[in-house]
């Protein structure tokens, strides 16, 4: 594997200042209907134009420079609005600027507001249906001066312009739509009709399947309702999906199979399963060997976990949808990937645990990892395993079934327990060891591996692997016990990665001293350990997580960096704003904070309240039903009840199981 390999040319200083992606004080806002790919630039800072517009074919994955509606020398100015009054020209300063979601006939739409002089100006973005490469921009203007006035309003593409003249009366306003299409590779835009501006059935009825969440906090609510918006924004009607918008140009298994997850938990299923019958189609070799950044590895390279992950993205789909065609459809190779982490290339005689010499987050044998066993391999396949033994039923294919279900056991019984090469060290997981069963603590870059200068690998010092955020993973997926004395001083361990050398906060993904890239924190890392703190019952290290995303640029929005910190640029290419990320925010609210965990035959709800919280009200596509769910404190004195359609019943313990019902369910539960 090439050290370059994630490496391109792509330099931010050459070129409009629209070039660079980390702008200062920037939100962007992403709109998409899997035709056409949108993002509204709003730029509060003196970088770059403060309103763009970037518009782009999700089929095809580009740099930020390569959008269709930027302009080689300009940047976007030529996107943003001009008002013409008096021989005077105004347009939006990044002062005035105020961007918000909205939803418009229940779909999702971005409403900037500004103020120019005599005119205020209200602008709306939206796709109206999911049929074509549309988005709309409807465009109001106020007069604010004490006398009638006489506007042109303009907008346009790189070199080509549209210009409409009105007149408006004494606080009079006039509202303009203009219609932006993509047709081959080009933009066209044009003043619209109503008629070709009106929300299509069809896209109302998709955003009607999505969750109606209510968590009584207009900062869960904001994380909750910008990232469902998003998560689809990028993906293309034929699943394609890049893994980091602007920045990788490339696609995983990985990252697209917990998108299928956060698709799927948020009702929207049709795209959840178009994803995963593409991936099942090109992403998986006859072998069951998956693609990582758009290739497939050697054996000593590959990444195990994206095994795992897709068969929990399978069961996930299948218990929430209650279809499985395709599983039937696709078994050969969900048959090949349960199978191919248990080829013997990967096995170690002595523990039965899995080995090669790539690690989760992607360095290998050029950055120092050697041969030796990844914790977070063993988790994903011993949990894909299970998976593939509860598919493997519903089909009738018992012997499969049972041969996977005891393969899982014994991996997951060798990483926690075996004397020797179990990944526990004084009572807390630890990310790798190698194949003789010593702990790999530290790595040692070969000679000639070629470092980008600045980053903390190329550096003479200690390059520490643990703590890492994989770590969580064995609670996230109740892998292992949440409240154990293992998870609580796994958690313990997992604390060092805040603020290690920043003070903004936000954790690492793993110790930056072995960090061959640039050290800041992740979102993503962050929302992986604060899942596992909510089902540790640590609420305020998960608060500490939600206050954070809320306040780092990129929050208005909700479509937030890889991570922040510096970065060599180039040789590495620039900041994108990563998908999965939108996939774990509805994991966690939906999975964890809710507490919904779907199997084939039953609906499972572990209610609880995040403190401070008194009340949670949703509606939740389930398979053909709806489920109206209210989670609330019980009254002072009472114990813990729960009424469906009405029906009072008292329980004990964590979790309320009910059958899969035919019609919706109303159910009302008191904590």
């Amino acid at each position: 594997m090439e050290m370059n390999e994630h490496f391109y040319s792509e330099d931010p200083t050459q070129g409009p200042s629209d070039v660079k992606t980390t702008l200062k004080d920037v939100n962007y806002f992403f709109l998409g209907n899997g035709l056409i790919q949108a993002a509204v630039q709003v730029c509060a800072g003196n970088e770059g134009t403060p309103l763009g517009l970037l518009l782009m074919n999700p089929d095809n994955f580009t740099p930020k420079r390569g959008a269709l509606t930027f302009d080689a020398e300009k940047g976007l100015q030529a996107t943003g609005i001009s008002i013409i009054s008096d021989g005077r020209i105004r347009t939006a300063l990044p002062e005035d600027l105020q961007a918000t979601w909205i939803d418009i006939e229940k779909i999702p739409a971005v409403q900037v507001v500004w103020q120019s002089e005599d005119f205020g100006v209200c602008e709306r973005f939206y796709c109206p249906d999911r049929q074509t490469s549309r988005l709309v921009r409807e465009i109001r203007v106020q007069n604010l001066s004490k006398a009638e006035k006489t506007v042109s309003i303009r907008t346009g593409i790189k070199e080509q312009f549209i210009e409409r003249e009105c007149r408006l009366k004494v606080n009079g306003e006039q509202t303009l739509a203009v219609a932006y299409q993509i047709e081959n590779a080009s933009v066209s835009l044009h003043f619209a009709s109503e008629a070709e501006i009106a929300i299509s059935d069809h896209a109302q009825r998709y955003w009607q399947n999505t969750p109606l969440c209510d968590f009584s906090s207009p900062a869960l609510n904001h994380l909750f309702t910008s990232s469902k918006y998003q998560l689809q924004a990028p993906i293309s009607h034929s699943g394609l999906m890049d893994a980091s918008i602007w920045q990788y140009n490339l696609e995983w298994v990985r990252d697209q199979a917990n998108v299928v997850m956060g698709l799927t938990v948020s009702g929207q299923f049709e795209l959840a399963g178009t994803l995963l019958d593409r991936m099942l189609r090109k992403f998986v070799t006859k072998d069951g060997d998956t693609v990582d950044s758009g290739k497939v590895r050697p054996p000593e390279e590959t990444e195990l976990d994206q095994n795992g992950v897709l068969l929990l993205a399978l069961k996930t789909f299948v218990d929430w949808t209650g279809d499985i065609d395709l599983v039937k459809q696709h078994w050969d190779k969900i048959y090949a990937v349960a199978k191919f982490p248990l080829t013997p290339i990967f096995a170690h005689s002595r523990s039965g645990l899995l080995h090669n010499s790539r690690e989760y987050w992607e360095r290998h044998n050029a950055y120092g990892i050697v041969d030796g066993f990844e914790m977070a391999y063993q988790v994903y396949v011993s949990v894909g395993l299970d998976c593939a033994a509860c598919l493997a039923r519903l089909i009738g294919k018992e012997d499969q079934a049972r041969e996977w279900g005891r393969n899982a056991k014994r991996i997951k019984k060798a990483m926690l327990t075996d004397s020797r090469f179990s990944l526990v060290r004084d009572d807390h997981l630890i990310k790798r060891r190698k194949v003789n069963g010593e702990e790999q603590e530290e790595l040692f870059p070969p000679a000639g591996s070629n470092l980008p200068s600045g980053v903390p690998l190329a550096d003479d010092i200690k390059h520490l692997l643990n703590p890492d955020s994989s770590t969580a993973l064995p609670i996230v997926l109740d892998f292992i016990d949440p409240k154990s004395e293992l998870a609580v001083n796994t958690l313990v361990e997992l604390e060092k990665l805040w603020n290690m050398n920043w003070s903004f906060g936000g954790y690492s993904r793993y110790n930056i001293s072995s960090e061959p890239d640039s050290p800041g924190p992740w979102p993503l890392a962050s929302l992986l350990i604060a899942q596992a703190y909510f089902e540790a019952g640590d609420d305020e290290k998960v608060w500490r997580v939600i206050n954070w995303l809320n306040s780092i640029p990129g929050s208005n929005s909700g479509a937030w960096f890889e991570f922040y910190g510096p970065r060599p640029i180039p040789p590495c290419p620039q900041t994108g704003i990563i998908p999965w990320v939108w996939a774990e925010v509805q994991k966690l609210f939906i999975h964890h904070i809710l507490g919904i965990r779907l199997q084939w035959e039953t609906i499972n709800i572990r209610p609880r309240l995040l403190k401070g919280i008194e009340k949670m009200e949703a509606v939740v596509r389930i398979r053909s039903i709806k489920l109206y769910l209210c989670i609330q404190k019980a009254a002072k004195g009472t114990q813990k009840s729960y009424s469906i359609n009405n029906q009072l019943t008292a329980f004990g313990g964590d979790e309320i199981q009910i059958k899969h019902p035919i019609d919706d369910v109303h159910l009302q539960i008191y904590v």
